[in-house]
């Protein structure tokens, strides 16, 4: 009938084949019959089960026996979730690839609501540390730097089905009123294009639902150690309009106290961050046709970022400014969907705009090369980026053994940049350098994938993608003597094909063995920044290409209770794309040479007991530098940037009922980041890492309400994360970006 059916997990018992001839409703209604669940359509062609709970019997005059309570199981990390990460519906296990997914109900009991939280509970997932919507995300090993510029992300992040960010920091938008989130490794350009070098980050919200009115409202309370209070408010609203038509929304306020003094300023707690937002969708229903229209925005303010200084004394920190940052992130989106006996046609229109600022303390820099004193030194940077999106999808129906797809992407986006260096002298402000710059770059696609039943189990699959990618730079800079103003106005084209092949054998329970090569990409562009003209080899920098290999298997044995995926895999980074910093601490954008990445990534869930769960992820890898550009003088034995050779994290869940209507849950998290380099010169960047995470909680929970105690990094270390706070800076000061001391939390939650 091509409709999708997930939460399976919820009914109880064994199959019944069903024989005959039915419609959809008559035979999900034989299907649950006695089984304790029932299904709600979410669209047209997706239908969700979910557990029936039990009434509670009356109370009765004399109690002989304690009442016998049914406990519903911690199936979270097991759970048969259905996903779209391959642009069309496919069950978690029969994708080949390194995919994971977390579900709603685990992202719920452990508390995850940033893009942060997302990396203990996912492999080979690490994000830089610098600040909320700072960060950069970096999948499985490979990392181009930690400092963000001109290059495009290696890693794509999605909201639904259009992407949120070019080359922008992460926006780490609020994980509120999600459905899953879906983490795809290794290179996705077939599917999904440039940007998406290292794999894929998607946030899938909660659609609204027909025919049920449902609300929940949310607080937190968060204590810091030698820190500042934080606090937590979040709602959400799904309201039906007639039979056919429903809307959804959820807005939040978050405050994340300051735990960092200046003593340089006297001031205490000065990383205050604050993050407001929300989504809004509405859904209609004709028949086999489905229209969306989302909406979201997210502002993030930031007081400061979170660094210190290795001192005599110890760490501390003691700038001139607060460093500031603001990230304001706003999307519409509209989605068309259709299907019949033809098959499935999809339409995505989107329209991202993303500002963001920061400044930074640059009086170090400029006391390098200022002929007076410099009492103050600033450096401040904005950027505005629209960006529109339409991909368009048609998924055929099967034709014998064949199944494919094809599929039409367009995207413009307009960057409109502001760099200003400016230093005190003498209580004179004077301005060193200002560069106002705009690029646009449009990029064209057709893409398609096809899969091929051998029989026995076996498939394969060949994709592409046929790319055409434009870019038009402007830039004008003034910068006085000892720097030269000049203008730049250019144009550039790329074009390419990105292939992928699979092979993979199904097995039994669910499980698959699989083969995978797969490639991604980025283009090119100019480089405008610096006091001076940049020389000959810096004015551009060339596109650069990811080729990936891998072996991998997804095993459920004794009967479903341990899910296992494990990928061997091998990397090629040609021309690798990467940030650099002049002596001035203004950036540009190299090709810094070749690179190669080998590892093993590993990802398993136990439901050892009906109430207790374990669940475990590690990635091993070595990635290497093995060809350098001329000029850089970096040694060859030099590493990835920000690359781990070990990284892992496990959850544990507890969960059973202490009454007829409570059930307490437990679960414990922790996370292992290994030691890394900051930047691919070894004589430039100390050792970092070697840290562990962790969160503890302890919940209690009925139809309704929930509560929970949290306590976040409860051995209160002061470890140094992987970031680096300021550019201009480097090199001449060794800067550590410790953890958030220990947390407690206390969340409240009502549903109705």
């Amino acid at each position: 009938m091509g409709v999708t059916i997930g939460g399976v997990e919820a009914c109880k018992g064994p199959g019944v084949p069903l024989v005959g001839t039915f419609d959809l409703r008559q035979a999900l209604d034989r299907t649950i019959a006695g089984k304790g669940c029932a299904y709600s359509f979410i669209d047209s062609q997706t239908v969700r089960l979910s557990p029936i709970r039990p009434v509670p019997p009356p109370p009765r005059p004399v109690v002989t026996a304690r009442a016998t309570v049914t406990t519903p199981e911690p199936v979270a990390p097991l759970a048969p979730l259905i996903i779209n990460a391959g642009k069309r519906p496919l069950r978690l296990g029969s994708l080949p690839g390194g995919v994971s997914v977390i579900g709603s109900p685990q992202l719920q009991d452990t508390g995850v609501g940033e893009t942060g939280s997302v990396a203990r509970q996912t492999a080979g997932f690490i994000t830089t540390n610098l600040g909320a919507a700072r960060n950069k995300i970096l999948l499985r090993g490979l990392s181009d730097g930690t400092f963000t510029g001109r290059t495009q992300s290696t890693v794509g992040t999605y909201l639904d089905d259009v992407p949120v960010n070019y080359n922008a920091p992460d926006p780490d938008l609020r994980l509120i009123d999600v459905d899953r989130i879906e983490v795809l490794r290794g290179p996705q350009g077939a599917l999904y294009g440039g940007g998406s070098l290292s794999g894929i980050y998607r946030i899938v919200t909660r659609q609204p639902e027909l025919g049920t009115y449902s609300a929940s409202i949310g607080s937190t309370i968060a204590t810091t150690e030698s820190g500042s209070n934080s606090y937590r408010f979040e709602s959400v609203v799904n309201a039906p309009i007639g039979q056919k038509s429903a809307f959804r929304a959820a807005a939040y306020h978050d405050v994340d106290g300051g735990y960092l003094d200046d003593v340089n300023l006297r001031l205490s707690n000065v990383d205050k961050t604050t993050r407001q937002g929300g989504r809004a969708a509405w859904r209609l229903d004709l028949g086999d046709w489905q229209v969306k229209l989302g909406g979201a925005v997210q502002n993030v303010s930031s007081k400061d970022t979170q660094y210190v200084t290795l001192a005599p004394g110890g760490p501390r920190r003691a700038n001139q400014v607060r460093e500031t940052h603001r990230n304001r992130l706003s999307e519409t989106s509209l989605k068309i969907t259709g299907s019949g006996d033809w098959g499935q046609l999809e339409s995505v229109t989107g329209y991202v705009t993303h500002r963001y600022a920061s400044r930074y303390d640059a009086t170090l820099a400029l006391t390098e090369f200022a002929e007076e004193a410099v009492e103050l030194g600033l450096y401040d940077e904005s950027a505005r980026v629209r960006m529109a999106v339409q991909d368009l999808i048609y998924t055929a129906p099967e034709i014998g053994r064949l199944r494919f797809m094809v599929g039409g992407f367009l995207a413009t986006s307009i960057e409109e940049g502001d760099a200003d260096l400016r230093a005190r002298v003498g209580n004179i402000s004077r301005s060193y350098y200002d560069e106002d710059r705009k690029d646009r770059l449009n990029e064209y696609a057709l893409y398609g994938e096809a899969t091929y039943d051998l029989g026995a189990g076996w498939k394969a699959a060949v994709g592409g993608r046929a790319f055409k990618t434009t870019v038009h730079t402007r830039s004008y800079v003034t910068a006085p003597y000892p720097g030269n103003s000049r203008d730049l106005d250019r144009e550039a084209g790329f074009s390419g094909f990105s292939p992928k092949v699979s092979v993979q054998r199904d097995l039994s329970g669910g499980g698959l063995i699989y083969a995978l090569s797969s490639e991604g990409y980025r283009a090119g562009g100019f480089n405008s920044g610096g006091l001076t003209t940049p020389s000959e080899t810096r004015r551009t920098f060339r596109p650069d290409h990811l080729r990936n290999y891998e072996i991998g298997a997804t095993l459920n044995p004794f009967r479903g209770r341990v899910n296992l995926r494990a990928a061997l895999f091998y990397d090629d980074w040609r021309d690798i794309q990467t940030d650099q910093y002049f002596a001035s601490g203004l950036s540009y954008t190299a090709n810094i040479g070749d690179g190669r990445n080998r590892g093993l990534e590993v990802e398993a869930a136990w439901r050892a007991t009906p109430h207790l769960t374990i669940s475990g992820n590690a990635l091993f890898n070595e990635p290497k530098l093995t060809r350098i550009e001329p000029g850089y003088g970096i040694a060859d034995t030099a590493s990835l940037p920000g690359v781990p050779d070990v990284s892992f994290g496990s959850l544990i869940t507890y969960q059973r009922p202490i009454t007829a209507l409570t059930t307490l849950m437990l679960t414990a998290e922790t996370g292992y980041i290994g030691e890394s380099r900051l930047t691919f010169d070894p004589r430039y960047s100390p050792s970092m890492g070697g840290y562990y995470t962790g969160k503890l909680s302890a919940q209690l929970m009925t139809d309704r309400w929930r509560a929970a105690l949290f306590v976040s990094n409860p051995w209160n270390s002061s470890s140094d994360t992987f970031a680096y706070g300021n550019p201009f800076s480097f090199g001449q000061v060794r800067q550590v970006t410790p953890q958030r001391p220990r947390t407690w939390s206390l969340a409240l939650t009502a549903n109705f």
